[in-house]
């Protein structure tokens, strides 16, 4: 029951944990572009050498797994409401 208490005061509080949220990927993406921070001399690729390129990969890897996903449901493996009412 602990969990349930944490997780209805975060509820209460969801703007305040957004922006804090944010305010950490901020906080990392600048730490990023600091050279004495993140080491990039041993970067497999020129990409690899921007700051953030990272989180900008992984956002928009996951955006296109939820376009494609939402497409393939849309495409047939979704059914009607009243599929069983037939």
């Amino acid at each position: 029951m602990k969990l349930l208490r944490i997780i209805e005061f975060l509820r209460d509080r969801l703007p305040t944990v957004v922006r804090i949220g944010i305010g950490a990927l901020a906080l990392l993406i600048v730490l990023d572009a600091i050279p004495a921070v993140v080491d990039k001399a041993h970067a497999h690729t020129a990409a690899e050498h921007l700051p953030a390129f990272w989180s900008v990969f992984g956002l928009l890897g996951c955006l296109v797994l939820v376009v494609f996903a939402k497409t393939f449901g849309h495409a047939g493996v979704s059914t009607r409401e009243d599929y069983y009412d037939e």
